[in-house]
């Protein structure tokens, strides 16, 4: 019943979304401040919001969160839409003779004016575009395409984003992408930056019937709260200042936004005559410094004195303050806010000044941190490159041979639900930026909320999920999906990894498929048949979530050793060890140090034989996050755990990707882990030194990147981050993703590094223990493999990175040598990369080891 309501929904979404996304703000927006008039007092506690009823399960009949509608505050845009009053367009061609296609139709509120290009006479060819002046400068973060909801002709399908301040200078495009030939409306997503004139250019039709582009409304996105390429600045030796604050009642000091305790708060003054709105805080860096972003996080213990309309204001002396850099209204909830300078200043002291309390409430005003960000530097934070849009969100990803990314996500590109025998699925083509969409049928399965193996022969083997039964195969070689015997148990949300053995072991899945224990079992290539392991039970690697098996045994961490043997390190804080022959055994491996259950975090193999755990929380969601990271040593007998520095932030919902040159990096997730929602996104990445044991901060992302988000290492050793939501209509729905090129590739002024090149004897394929003879075009210091991977849902356990062993025989050529234990080596593809002295990586070959 729950999915016909939801499908109903989509169709109404489909014939007026923007009205609905309109109506349904309106009502969120108009009930906050009944929700919030319970309490009167300052430090007052809000009614407490039942939780969102869940769908039942079609697999198990149980209720859950993960099935049921997004939560209501979903459905409010990530960012606001920016007021069209004053704004016009104008196109590069539009029918004017056989009907009146003109460009100003997308700006008038009616989905049934259209702009379209010019089809009587001489059809105008492809590209097209249409430009938006909104007359005024303004935080720009995304375009929110409408297509013609009467007709398909015209729709746009591939596209590309430009911005400008004066219409004149557009430079590169900030977005690109391939768009589903639908008429729902899309979000197209950038980095947030300031402009005026923001240009849509569409290179394809959708569907390829024809040189022609439509629209039927277009909007823009301002600002979402994520500066485009900062860094968080170091707040070490700042101050901070009020214009009042409450010390008699409690500790309300202006110098608490600077503590890192979110526990505590600055308050205005409430005792006795309470001080009245306007109240401000400012900061002082005591050092000059160029500022682009205040982050602003609200008080978590209560709602009184949450800041609601703002300006924001710098000094170089804490005298002369000049014209407001950011201004805007943050909405009354208690995730945190940024506001994204109009432009970037140079000063030494940054002033809040609050002019309304959120709720409406009474004359208060608080903060429990405060930060500020600044530009990045390339060469220390590494920096993204433009949004590519995906016509499906992508849940699910493996890097292929040949430069390419595969994607999927359900039986829908944007909302999953029910076993419907397909799949929506696409490929990245990394060297052109392309993006294809296909959906396939032929293997019966909707491989949405998969288990995920690369195989030895480079095959990619999808398990389970939505038809949590089914076993499917990709063949990069041919571009042909295939099926494989159904799996004895059905499963979803399961764990997967390869065997030294070559076989393919899974564990767990209790998302679907119904109740009981989701022993292991191995699938045998030789054979295309699974195996059941009775000797290994999922009990033991459970977490001790509250919502029981359903929750506990999904998303494992496995490293695969010698002999068929797994190391099952989480997210259960015990550990333990896996046989796969005869029957299988698990075995205690002992705790991993002082760890709690940490689901939804992940793991990563940073050298042979050692990982790094990160993040996750006690239960799968609603529980906080922890910011706690640990290593864990294997020899494939004795295992040792300790924990290292922490992480700036606490995540879960992240994805973590290990570098050729032994660092991992960590994306996105959430503070607090809610499905489908962009509260408490972390948007500054950190990259982690086993040297060190430190994490430092990266670039900060453009678009959350949280539940059913994904990272991949690339060929050319940058990183690929994106997905998050898959909720239908709801506003989280992220269809795009961006490349990172992290600090090693990078000069200070953003120009790359030279960077060093294999130029021969890779070959395509080579036995473990084999040494190869691999020439370069100038020296270097070191090789590694990285396996070619596969992520979903915060996991990816194709994961690994095994350095080689290299000798210089002559200049420019050196004999590598690949480990000869297929426990260190697992059988499969992956990409060599030589390092220079510095740790710049080349771009990668591929070789597939058996």
């Amino acid at each position: 019943m729950q999915h016909r309501r939801m499908r109903a929904l989509a169709r109404a979404f489909r014939r007026s979304p923007l009205l609905i996304a309109f109506a349904l703000g309106s009502l969120l927006v108009g009930l906050t401040p009944l929700l919030g008039a319970a309490s009167t007092w300052p430090g007052g506690r809000g009614p407490t919001p039942r939780p969102t009823p869940g769908a039942v399960d079609h697999q198990t009949g149980q209720q859950s969160p993960h099935h049921g509608v997004a939560p209501a505050n979903a459905m409010e845009p990530a960012a606001p839409l920016l007021d069209r009053t004053g704004w016009t367009a104008t196109a590069s061609d539009e029918e004017t003779t056989r009907e009146n296609g003109r460009a100003a139709n997308v700006l008038d509120g009616s989905t049934a004016t259209i702009w379209h290009s010019r089809y009587s006479g001489t059809t105008a060819p492809l590209p097209h575009s249409i430009t938006i002046d909104m007359h005024r400068t303004a935080v720009v973060s995304g375009l929110v395409y409408q297509p013609r909801t009467t007709g398909i002709n015209g729709r746009i399908g591939e596209y590309s984003i430009s911005v400008s301040a004066d219409g004149q200078s557009w430079g590169s495009p900030v977005a690109t992408g391939t768009l589903a030939d639908d008429a729902s409306a899309k979000t197209l997503g950038f980095a947030p930056q300031g402009a005026r004139f923001v240009r849509l250019t569409a290179l394809t039709e959708a569907g390829n019937r024809g040189p022609w582009s439509s629209a039927a409304e277009i909007n823009l996105l301002g600002d979402p709260g994520t500066p485009a390429a900062t860094v968080d600045l170091p707040r070490t030796g700042w101050t901070a200042t009020a214009s009042d604050e409450e010390t008699v009642k409690e500790n309300g000091r202006a110098a608490n936004v600077l503590d890192g305790d979110a526990g505590t708060i600055w308050h205005s003054r409430y005792y006795g005559t309470p001080v009245p709105l306007p109240h401000s805080i400012t900061i002082d860096m005591h050092r000059t410094a160029t500022v682009s972003a205040l982050v602003y996080q609200p008080r978590k213990d209560g709602v009184n004195g949450r800041a609601g309309a703002y300006t924001i204001t710098t000094s170089t002396d804490g005298v002369t303050f000049g014209a407001a850099v950011a201004t805007g209204t943050w909405r009354d909830d208690d995730t945190v806010k940024t506001a994204t300078f109009i432009r970037a200043s140079s000063a030494r002291y940054i002033r809040l000044t609050v002019t309304r309390e959120a709720g409406n409430r009474g004359p208060w005003t608080s903060a429990a941190e405060i930060r500020l960000s600044g530009p990045a530097n390339p060469a220390a934070h590494g920096s993204w490159s433009r949004i590519t849009g995906f016509p499906l969100v992508p849940v699910a990803t493996a890097v292929l041979p040949g430069d390419k990314l595969l994607a999927w996500s359900a039986y829908a590109v944007d909302r999953f639900g029910g076993s419907n025998g397909y799949t929506q699925t696409a490929i990245l083509d990394l060297k052109t930026g392309l993006v294809t969409q296909r959906r396939i049928d032929n293997t019966g399965h909707d491989m949405f909320c998969p288990g995920i193996a690369m195989l030895a022969d480079g095959r990619v083997l999808v398990t389970g999920g939505s038809n949590a039964q089914k076993a499917s195969i990709y063949d990069p070689a041919t571009d042909a999906w295939t099926a494989t015997t159904d799996m004895n148990i059905a499963r979803g949300y399961q764990a997967m990894t390869l065997l030294s053995t070559g076989e393919a072991f899974v564990l767990g899945g209790s998302w679907s498929g119904g109740t009981g224990d989701k022993a292991g079992e191995v699938w045998s290539p030789a054979t295309r048949t699974w195996r059941k392991l009775p000797g290994v039970p999922a009990a033991p690697a459970m977490t001790a979530d509250p919502a029981g098996a359903y929750r506990a045994d999904n998303h494992m961490w496995l490293y695969a050793t010698s002999g068929g043997k797994v190391l099952q390190l989480g997210p259960s804080k015990q550990m333990n060890w896996i046989t796969t022959g005869g029957n299988g055994t698990i075995t205690s491996a002992g705790t991993r140090a002082d760890s709690q259950d940490a689901m939804t975090g992940n793991a990563v193999a940073y050298d042979i034989g050692k990982l790094l755990t990160l993040g996750g929380s006690t239960a799968y969601e609603k529980t906080p996050a922890t910011r706690r990271a640990y290593t864990v040593s294997t020899d494939g007998t004795q295992v040792q755990t300790a924990r290292t520095g922490d992480m700036g932030y606490a995540r879960a919902f992240a994805n973590s990707v290990v570098l050729p040159d032994g660092k991992v990096a960590v994306f996105g997730g959430q503070a607090y882990p809610v499905p489908f929602s962009d509260a408490t996104s972390v948007l500054t990445p950190e990259l982690w030194n086993p040297a060190t044991g430190r994490f430092t901060p990266l670039a900060t992302m453009a678009i959350p990147r949280n539940y059913h988000s994904v990272a991949n290492l690339l060929p050319d050793g940058r990183i690929f981050s994106g997905g998050g939501g898959l909720c239908g209509t709801c506003a989280t729905n992220h269809a795009d993703g961006a490349v990172f090129t992290p600090p090693y590739l990078l000069n200070a002024d953003g120009s790359p590094k030279p960077r060093p090149a294999i130029t021969g004897g890779v070959p395509a394929r080579a036995a473990a223990g084999t040494s190869l003879t691999v020439t370069t075009d100038r020296p270097v210091a070191s090789f590694v493999l990285m396996r070619a991977a596969a992520a979903t849902h915060s996991t990816d356990n194709d994961q690994r990175r095994v350095p080689l062993a290299s000798t210089a025989t002559a200049t420019g050529t050196y004999t590598v040598t690949v480990p000869a234990d297929k426990g260190t080596v697992l059988p499969g593809t992956y990409m060599l990369f030589a390092l220079d002295a510095q740790g710049v990586p080349s771009i990668s070959r591929f070789i597939t080891v058996s």
